[in-house]
């Protein structure tokens, strides 16, 4: 399976947030750190305050924190929530595939993504972080 830039982002700006701790941090910095597209990690910002995992603070003194505990941030429910998980079409409701009724794929396929998810479930952005806190920290160059 693999993941959207929509989570790869998601993902990367919750470990910057971790790594910084209490300090805020800014959308174009945290961009500036991957080297990725600030206005589309702009839109990332969107989803995971809208799921609480960020707080965004507006104005002079403002930026971004983490809006739950590092061991609070489960990545399967994450991954659940910002992923589009219809592998195939047949995955919906509605399918015009021609072998639906005999067709053994999409139980197989579903298997397997369930068990991805289950293995994503063992974690947390704790997890994630852990012993490396000091190694990303240099990484990212946090001070």
């Amino acid at each position: 399976m693999q993941l959207t830039t929509h989570t790869d982002y998601s993902l990367r700006l919750l470990i910057y947030l971790a790594v910084k701790q209490d300090e805020k941090a800014t959308i174009q910095d945290a961009a500036a750190r991957f080297d990725i597209s600030a206005n589309h990690l702009a839109k990332v910002v969107q989803t995971l305050v809208q799921l609480n995992y960020v707080v965004s603070h507006r104005g002079r003194g403002g930026g971004l924190r983490l809006g739950l505990p590092t061991e609070s941030i489960n990545i399967g429910k994450l991954v659940r929530q910002t992923e589009n998980l219809q592998l195939l079409p047949c995955f919906g409701n509605k399918t015009a595939c021609a072998i639906d009724s005999a067709c053994t794929l999409k139980g197989v396929l579903a298997r397997a993504q369930q068990a991805f998810l289950k293995v994503l479930d063992d974690y947390t952005l704790s997890d994630l972080i852990g012993a490396h806190q000091q190694q990303l920290k240099q990484l990212l160059n946090v001070a």
